[in-house]
């Protein structure tokens, strides 16, 4: 299917007119994708083209992989990934049993599985390594096309902060991804879940996972990538055993703007509280509106409170608008810093932290700083107020 955004008339008729071979199972080769992606992108809309459904194909090997894309359509490469099939996932999950649920998403639910450490293969519950599997529900509006993205995103790039995916299964209307399991679940639940017989994340392990989530977006945002997250906020930050961070949830990842452009056209999507406001006002997708969100999320992790909080009294629902104006002021900011790590760091560390928020906020994308320069500010606080802590990707 062809999404767009609000077509004006003339393009409803262009729709109307190609819509029955869009939708269409067989290949009309006449009808030319380009004209299609020129006549809509041109114009600020978002044409997602179709992708073949055709069944996987072989390599010499034997290895079974995902056919390429049209060449004609602007996508990453499908990768080199092992397919599962959905009775492997099947016996890895116990069946999808309930107690092996660990999350549910607008994708699908998440289930725990276990794998052979050496062959990929499934095997019995507690021997092995452990794996999250990631299914896509029948109800998910965007499910496919995130599924689409997520593969070719993370089949084509690897690093240490982003989550790394071992594979995918497509077997008929079944659609998963399996992923390296994260032990410390995701930044928004250890901001936000208070437990009382678990100690409050510290300022040093939210000092490190500002840190590795900048050096993931960097990383994203390097000039032979050039991909926009579009989705950053702490929930799509995992965290392993030792709290390094990886990115997660690239569903809505896309390219950034061609060369001698500025930003790409798009529907708007993400999440409301995290997303950039020149993206929310007018669907222009800079590279440095995940820069925004990057400052949401710094501040939910100075503030300890979520970026969006309907239970909070009006005026301090949205984190953003509330505490802004107390970040230039050292008296200010510590009547919102969170409490629960009162004395764990330096007001000064803290006041530097919340003046690269401001930068990062900025209502224009321009004046923001990139993901490099943020990550080169983050480290000098680490550094400089944390010495013994050297600035590594795993520190």
């Amino acid at each position: 299917m062809c999404t767009i955004n609000e077509p004006p008339s003339i393009f409803r008729q262009v729709l109307y007119f190609f819509q029955p071979f869009l939708n269409s199972s067989q290949n009309i080769t006449w009808v030319t994708p380009l004209f299609l992606q020129f006549l809509f992108s041109h114009h600020g809309f978002d044409l997602v083209p179709p992708f073949s459904a055709s069944p996987s194909t072989h390599n010499s090997d034997g290895k079974r992989f995902l056919p390429l894309p049209p060449p004609d359509a602007r996508t990453l490469k499908w990768p080199n990934l092992v397919v599962f099939s959905f009775e492997d996932l099947k016996y890895a999950t116990r069946n999808f049993k309930s107690d092996t649920l660990i999350g549910e998403g607008g994708f699908g639910r998440v289930y725990k599985g276990w794998l052979d450490e050496n062959t990929l293969t499934p095997t019995k519950p507690g021997s092995g390594i452990v794996v999250a599997i990631k299914r896509l529900s029948k109800k998910s509006s965007q499910g496919f096309q995130e599924w689409q993205s997520e593969i070719s995103l993370l089949g084509r790039v690897s690093h240490p902060n982003l989550v790394k995916l071992l594979g995918y299964c497509w077997d008929e209307d079944e659609f998963l991804l399996v992923y390296e399991f994260m032990p410390n679940t995701h930044l928004w639940n250890h901001l936000f879940l208070i437990d009382p017989d678990k100690e409050p994340l510290s300022w040093s392990n939210r000092l490190k996972i500002a840190i590795g989530a900048a050096r993931g977006l960097a990383f994203l945002h390097s000039s032979e990538n050039q991909v926009i997250h579009r989705d950053f906020k702490s929930i799509n930050i995992l965290l392993d055993a030792n709290y390094n961070a990886k990115l997660s949830d690239f569903g809505l990842a896309r390219l950034g703007p061609s060369e001698g452009n500025t930003h790409v056209s798009t529907r708007i999507m993400g999440t409301y509280g995290y997303a950039a406001p020149e993206y929310i006002a007018t669907g222009n997708l800079y590279v440095k509106s995940d820069v925004y969100g990057f400052g949401v999320v710094l501040l939910e992790i100075l503030t300890g409170m979520r970026a969006l909080d309907p239970e909070r009294p009006s005026g301090q629902q949205i984190l953003v608008e509330w505490t802004k104006p107390c970040l230039s002021s050292k008296k200010k900011l510590k009547t919102i810093m969170d409490g629960r790590i009162e004395g764990q760091y330096s007001l000064e560390a803290a006041f530097e932290a919340a003046q690269l928020t401001l930068k990062c906020l900025q209502s224009d994308p321009h004046l923001r700083p990139s993901m490099e320069e943020v990550l080169e500010e983050l480290e000098a606080i680490q550094l400089v107020h944390n010495p013994q802590l050297s600035p590594s990707p795993f520190s």
